[in-house]
């Protein structure tokens, strides 16, 4: 059970911020990536489509004999984890983690930031309140964000400029911002100087993993050895690689598989 891989899977690349971070505090462990390239982006889409999408990753990463599933998309975690739960119970998302982490570092609010979908589900919101009732809550949804990171526009001053349209509001209202999707790491510096270092951004691709790590720790699967990684998209692996590679900060030397869904 212990040299089984972790599966791991986004509606594109975002996820791969998540195998990043694994790769680097949980070396030892094996990975199987799916990113729904073909029909992302998840955040587009109805309720009922993301779950059926969720569902057929989950399928598919069950069939790779996976110790555990981390659902690294925060449109498909805000919408299908009870479903997902239901079909296998060895499942962390991108959300909890973040908001128990968003938590004990706010004194005053907290924002969020994410995807449509994301934002429209009220998610964030609702899970916060259930933890500490109370606390002031101020939400946007920054739809430009993905296809500028995926254009790699990281330092560009469009990026720049569309990030403080979206993030002035939240200068003095909030000591903490949720970054609610898992492509936003790749601008973090960027919304730093945007809103400043008194804000104190919360990564859910590093609270992620810290939760991935207790998880297997507690429960005697961290892999005494390994260390590979397993590619696999629903569109074109040259595509995958040239752009994973931006968000892994390395090359992709490995073979990346598609898979039609």
């Amino acid at each position: 059970m212990k040299e089984k891989p972790i599966g791991i899977f986004d509606s594109g690349i975002g996820g791969l911020t998540v195998v990043k971070e694994i790769r680097r505090f949980l070396p030892r462990e094996d990975i199987v990536y799916f990113g729904d390239i073909a029909r992302a982006p998840y955040g587009s889409k109805s309720e009922n489509l993301v779950v059926k999408y969720s569902e057929e990753a989950l399928s598919f990463l069950l069939k790779k004999d996976v110790k555990l599933v981390i659902v690294a998309c925060n449109t498909s975690a805000s919408v299908s984890i009870s479903s997902l739960k239901r079909i296998f119970p060895n499942i962390i998302d991108v959300i909890d983690p973040v908001i128990d982490e968003a938590i004990k570092l706010a004194k005053k609010a907290i924002g969020v930031i994410g995807t449509k979908r994301t934002i429209l589900s009220g998610i964030y919101e609702k899970k916060i309140k259930e933890k500490k009732n109370g606390i002031e809550i101020f939400s946007k949804a920054c739809p430009l964000f993905v296809p500028l990171i995926e254009e790699g526009w990281i330092d560009n001053p469009i990026t720049k400029a569309i990030c403080g349209e979206y993030l002035y509001g939240f200068i003095e209202k909030i000591d903490v911002l949720i970054l609610g999707c898992t492509h936003y790491p790749l601008i973090e510096k960027t919304i730093k100087e945007v809103i400043g270092n008194e804000i104190v951004l919360v990564n859910s691709s590093q609270a992620t993993v810290s939760a991935v790590k207790s998880f297997l720790n507690e429960n005697g699967l961290l892999n005494p050895g390994g260390g590979k990684t397993m590619f696999w998209t629903s569109d074109e692996p040259g595509d995958f690689k040239k752009l994973g590679s931006l968000f892994l900060q390395t090359p992709i030397y490995e073979n990346v598989k598609r898979i039609e869904m």
